[in-house]
Order: structure tokens, then sequence, then C-alpha cells
């Protein structure tokens, strides 16, 4: 690589000295995207019969937080019931009025807890984690050092994924052109975290330790979740290198909420594996059914 201008891409691209958007990116968000925040569209949030309302799609940060509800349900906390609206991301449904007044930044998932008065609005997949958690005291340590733990590996998690998400996600899966230098930034980066993980699980049954926490409802749709579902990288990372990562992955795997909370707010997929919306418990029947 001696010649920079060789490998830019266009060949003869230079960055302007001020930055401005162009008519078309392509790609499968390109014609969402803006670089201004706010409402398109007028658009009131449905609102259903339990206290807790949540508006998603069953993406991994969306998981995370049905992933919880439906073990909270498990463990014998009805209050945890709940209202699962879809908010399709693909078709710019969290621009609308409804969506953004609960969360400004436009991105899913997004909860209303009706439970107080006021009610609660609560944004960002790791801030709902720990709402749910302190309000029905589950999942979440309270010694001291564990809760500590606890917290490390959530915020490892919110600061790790964009780099899937943001990055990898977007560079191998959604980008209209492969950009080699962008795959591979990413691609390197998100193996080095998948190290980390797959280090850190031989000597731990959990993220936190030896108790199941919102840790890892944080980390396992993302790593390796997403890696084998919506980006389709596992091959191309060589994911089943990381042999603690998937011990830990499949233990999760099989605990029966987890199988429930996973496929709540997807829209597609083989029979059985996506439920639109869920607003109650018998919902799940029509998926074993394969409607």
């Amino acid at each position: 690589m001696t010649d920079s201008k060789v490998q830019n891409q266009p060949a003869d691209y230079v960055p302007a000295k001020v930055w401005g958007p162009k008519n078309n990116y392509g790609g499968t968000f390109g014609s969402i995207n803006r670089p201004v925040s706010g409402a398109r569209f007028e658009k009131e949030l449905p609102v259903g019969k339990h206290p807790l309302q949540l508006y998603s799609q069953g993406t991994p940060n969306g998981q995370k937080i049905t992933i919880m509800l439906e073990e909270l349900l498990a463990a014998g906390h009805p209050g945890a019931e709940y209202d699962a609206w879809l908010i399709d991301i693909f078709k710019g449904a969290q621009f609308g009025s409804g969506f953004v007044g609960i969360n400004p930044n436009g991105k899913i998932p997004a909860l209303v807890d009706h439970s107080t008065d006021p009610v609660t609005r609560v944004f960002e997949s790791g801030s709902i984690l720990v709402h749910l958690a302190e309000r029905f005291g589950a999942f979440l340590p309270t010694e001291g050092r564990a809760r500590t733990e606890t917290f490390n590996w959530l915020m490892w998690q919110m600061g790790s994924a964009p780099f899937v998400g943001g990055g990898l996600g977007h560079f191998y899966a959604y980008a209209p052109l492969k950009i080699e230098y962008a795959i591979d930034r990413y691609a390197m980066e998100t193996k080095r975290q998948l190290h980390v993980l797959d280090t850190h699980l031989a000597t731990h049954e959990f993220l936190a330790g030896d108790q199941y926490t919102i840790a890892d409802m944080a980390v396992w749709p993302w790593y390796p979740g997403s890696l084998y579902g919506v980006y389709n990288t596992h091959e191309f990372l060589a994911v089943e290198e990381y042999t603690h990562l998937l011990r830990w992955y499949r233990a999760i795997a099989t605990r029966p909420a987890v199988a429930r909370g996973r496929v709540v707010n997807r829209v597609a997929g083989e029979p059985g594996t996506f439920l639109r919306e869920r607003h109650d418990a018998k919902d799940f029947e029509s998926i074993q059914q394969g409607e």
C-alpha cells in the first residue's frame, strides 16, 4: 500500500472540509438514516392492558428486554406481564411522534412503566434492564462486588456491541458495497471481544460469576447471537473456536424463558421462530403450532 489514494473508494475521494449528506447512500438503511433527530410523522403508540408497555423489534437489543421479562415471569413475578408492540425499524416506525416521545434517540427498545404516577419512560436497553431488575429485585446481585461485576459486563456490552451492530454487521451484511479495510477493521475488533469473553468464561459459569444476571441477558443476543443470526458472520469469524463462550451460549439457550423471549417482536424466520407481538403468555401457543 504505497499510494493511499489508490485505496480510496471511490478512487478520487477526498473528505470535504465540512461534511454534508448525499442524496442516496444505498444499502438496507440508506433511505432511512438522516443526520438529524426528532419525529418525522405523527403517530400515537398503542397501549395494552399490562403495566409494562414495550415498543421494540426482535433485534439483539430488543431480545435483551423480552428475555428479561420472560425470565421475571418464570421466576414468579406476575407484575412483569407485558405488552410487546412491534416497531418495525426497517419501515421507519421508530420515527413516529409517539415513539420519539419515549425515546428522543429514535432507537428500539423503549419501555413505558405505567405502575408509576406519572408513568416512567425508559430508553436504552441497558437502562431498561436495570430498571426492571431494581423494580423486581431480580437478576442484579445486591452484594457489592457481585453487583459491580454485573455492571462491569453490562457496560462492557453496551460499549462493545456497536463494533458489531455499527461496524462489522453493517459493512459485512448491509452496506451496498464490500470495503475490505472496513470489514477487516471491525472483524479484528469483534474477534478480540470474542476472545475477551471466551477467556473470562473459561473460569466463570456466568459473566458475573456463579449467578445468572442481566449482564448475561445483555451479551447473549449479541455475542455470539447476532453472529449466528442477523449478520450471519459466524463462519467468517470462526466462532466455533471460542469453546468456552459457546458452552455459556448454549447453556443459556436451553432456558425456556430465553427461548420465548428471543422470538418476541421478530417479523420473519423459520416457522416457530418469530412472534410479531406479544400481549399474553398464550400468544406463544400460535408459534408452537407453527402458525
